[in-house]
């Protein structure tokens, strides 16, 4: 999968905004969306809460999970855990940053959790390649972390495999040694 299409994912991840505008249900092939009334909390996909934004027709509400409190727990988990821990964060979107209290602070600490999980990640695949293994078990991976290192880990076995299949001997020879 390529970023794009992670991205184009995570898009239809559901936000809560708040229109500055009236309109009745919209009926989408994804679901129905709405109604819209000024000053009255509404879920929507994170691409309709962009637009909208985009045309300030709404302010986003800030997920619980982003709290410069809750990330620095969040970050400091993912610090001391030697596996990879359940990451609330969906897509925090650089278009809201202005409805986000301390979003620079935020989007430090989102960065810190990122660049921690994925150091956690190319250990795990330097040692699952180091130790041959043929499979691997990695829990509460995001679509994200998955697309960066899904290239590699199957490129990586793609080699290993090819490797040992040259280096194995072959059938015949082992047969004529009485």
């Amino acid at each position: 999968m390529e970023p794009a299409e992670a991205e184009f994912m995570a898009e239809k991840e559901l936000v809560t905004i708040v229109p500055s505008f009236s309109m009745d249900t919209v009926h989408l092939i994804g679901g129905d969306l709405g109604p819209f009334n000024p000053g009255l909390p509404v879920e929507v996909p994170v691409w309709l809460a962009i637009n909208l934004k985009q045309r300030q027709k709404c302010r986003l509400i800030p997920p619980e999970w982003m709290d410069v409190e809750k990330l620095e727990e969040i970050r400091d988990q993912e610090r001391k855990e030697d596996t990879f821990t359940p990451m609330p964060m969906g897509n925090a979107s650089e278009h809201a940053s202005d409805n986000i209290p301390k979003a620079d602070e935020i989007r430090t600490l989102v960065k810190d959790t990122w660049d921690t999980r994925m150091a956690k990640l190319r250990l795990s695949a330097d040692s699952f390649v180091r130790q041959q293994e043929a499979h691997a078990k990695l829990d509460n991976l995001t679509l994200m972390e998955i697309n960066t290192i899904g290239t590699f880990l199957t490129q990586a076995l793609d080699h290993m495999y090819k490797l040992r299949t040259n280096l194995q001997p072959s059938g015949s020879a082992e047969s004529q040694d009485f």
